[in-house]
């Protein structure tokens, strides 16, 4: 596990969690903090419950079970023993540290409104621990070029949680930015400027307004700032060609999207989904795929320690979604067994919420080459 996150883990729990073999604390993802519950972790795909001699157990009566003061420590720890500090992202109900460690809060909310103003009583967190992975995205940003334009495709990367979206997109802004195009045809393109808003300081983790994670020479990061405010900000001060974010999904995101495509940006963001039909039936973005924001789409599954990644065109997304519609209707658990092929052919091939035709055939507007070569060209497909 990585020290800087010891620092802020409460003495106690920081103990137990030292003791862990390299196997587990090499692979962790999160670590969850209940009072009076087992300390429970995720690492590799799977979870177990931290026992009081530091030892991984799946018995939940062995895990030791933090108490007030753990917690109450821990709070202060990741607020600098100052809740007016961080009140905004209380409201929000995480707190990202230093390393780009977001820390989620369960507790009772204060309501003021009928909407929530903070968090009071905290007394359960999850830690989702952050990660460079670099070249990550060596095989994938290949599958997502425009050949023509010398840059990528708008895309949309789908998954459920806890399976390497924000990483991901970390990894392509970098090699966007680097100019590591890994593909023959994009011998002597050079990096693109890229603009990411980082809303929760994920995906740079800034400190001071400086990335700590190695995103490119080429890159400007607004940092915990809202996703559609920033996107236009970047498009008016930073000139950027790329524009990355993270978990879209707001109506006011896809205006904002919108904004940067007929800016001549192109768009690389993520969205929470458990499949491409899930895509089609979220209503906001229902109305993108439908409007043909998106040339290229990567859907992320699991398999045990291992995330693949497969990339669908417009179409192809289509019936993809349709073939998925009637196999699973809401997300399923990542350990769930993928259905099985008889299940496939008796499924209903037209998920509802899915009218035909789903995806409109709308030109884009003429995108001008970065590199000043071949003049004008078409849109993103």
């Amino acid at each position: 596990m990585p020290i800087a996150l010891f620092e802020w883990l409460p003495g106690r729990i920081r103990e137990l969690m030292a003791k862990l073999p390299e196997s587990v604390t090499g692979q962790l993802e999160e670590i969850r903090i209940r009072e009076n519950r087992p300390l429970e972790i995720g690492y590799g795909g799977r979870f177990a419950f931290v026992g009081g001699d530091g030892s991984a157990t799946s018995d939940h009566r062995a895990g030791y079970r933090p108490n007030r003061d753990d917690c109450r420590a821990f709070l202060e720890k990741i607020t600098d023993h100052s809740l007016y500090a961080v009140e905004e992202e209380l409201r929000r109900g995480y707190v990202t540290v230093a390393g780009g460690h977001r820390i989620g809060l369960a507790g009772r909310t204060v309501l003021e409104g009928g909407a929530v103003r903070h968090l009071r009583d905290v007394s359960g967190f999850n830690v989702r621990i952050a990660r460079a992975r670099v070249g990550s995205s060596s095989r994938l940003l290949p599958a997502l070029l425009d050949r023509e334009a010398r840059t990528i495709r708008h895309t949309l990367i789908v998954s459920p949680p806890q399976q390497g979206k924000t990483t991901l997109l970390r990894d392509l802004a970098r090699a966007i930015s680097s100019g590591e195009w890994n593909h023959p045809a994009a011998i002597g393109w050079g990096g693109r400027k890229v603009g990411i808003v980082d809303e929760r300081s994920e995906i740079a983790a800034c400190e001071r307004g400086v990335p700590t994670f190695d995103l490119g020479p080429r890159c400007d990061v607004l940092d915990a700032c809202p996703k559609a405010e920033g996107m236009m900000m970047l498009v008016r001060s930073m000139s950027p060609e790329v524009v990355v974010v993270d978990e879209i999904g707001r109506p006011e995101d896809a205006d904002a999207l919108r904004e940067a495509l007929h800016s001549g940006v192109r768009v690389l963001a993520s969205a929470h989904a458990s499949d491409l039909a899930d895509v089609f039936r979220r209503p906001v973005l229902s109305e993108l795929v439908r409007d043909g924001m998106f040339g290229a789409y990567v859907l992320l599954s699991r398999t045990g320690g291992r995330v693949e990644h497969r990339v669908f065109g417009a179409k192809e997304a289509e019936d993809e979604a349709r073939r998925r519609g009637g196999l699973r209707s809401w997300a399923t658990p990542r350990d769930a067994p993928e259905p099985s092929a008889r299940a496939a052919e008796e499924a209903l091939f037209v998920p509802r919420g899915i009218p035909e035709p789903a995806i409109k055939a709308r030109p884009l507007p003429l995108i001008r080459s970065p590199d000043g070569a071949g003049g004008e060209v078409g849109g993103h497909d």
